[in-house]
């Protein structure tokens, strides 16, 4: 396992997930609930910045290898799941967005690794399309852990909900793009097992 400051960002994002669910757990006494709200939308925003700068530092630095390859999008998927479970928990988000967002995850983290070991990685390759829809969704869910009026004007239950619905739409539409990428090579691979 190579260790480099991009590596080590990512371990960073992995360490910061306890701490996103973890701090809703603490007493009342100890934190408020808007309390809580804040610190858990602090450190996951601090956990998204790690994402976009551990990429760029790999990038610039040409510290890329297999393994922070294997690591981020992983990072990604377990930060992403554990913020939606506890948003469900404490009724800030309706299970079925994050059913929608954690099952799409399940079914293309299957698929491409399917099309790996046909050697057809490339045709389930990361679109614009799951760019947008992680971008919308890393949006959504710090204005949804945060649960609050931002600025005595913002209700940011109220667009978080709504961010996430969005989300939730492209989640579908990107996962039925990939699919559809890959269906000729389903349907060739089926042909041969006939």
């Amino acid at each position: 396992m190579p260790l480099n400051i991009p590596i080590l960002l990512t371990w960073l994002r992995v360490a910061l997930i306890p701490l996103v669910v973890g701090v809703f757990y603490l007493p009342d006494a100890w934190l408020s609930p808007f309390g809580k709200g804040v610190a858990s939308t602090a450190v996951f925003i601090i956990a998204a910045m790690t994402d976009w700068f551990d990429g760029f530092l790999a990038r610039r630095w040409n510290e890329t290898s297999a393994f922070g390859a294997f690591l981020d999008p992983v990072a990604d998927k377990l930060m992403v799941a554990g913020a939606l479970l506890v948003l469900v928990e404490f009724k800030q988000l309706n299970a079925m967005f994050a059913f929608i967002i954690v099952g799409r995850e399940i079914t293309i983290s299957a698929l491409r690794e399917w099309m790996a070991q046909i050697g057809a990685s490339k045709s389930v390759a990361v679109s614009s399309l799951g760019k947008i829809k992680t971008t919308a969704q890393m949006v959504a869910i710090p204005m949804l852990l945060y649960d609050g009026t931002l600025f005595g004007v913002i209700d940011m239950r109220y667009w978080g909900t709504w961010l996430m619905a969005v989300a939730a739409v492209l989640t579908v539409w990107s996962m039925l793009y990939y699919l559809r990428r890959a269906w000729p090579l389903i349907k060739e691979t089926e042909g041969q097992l006939k």
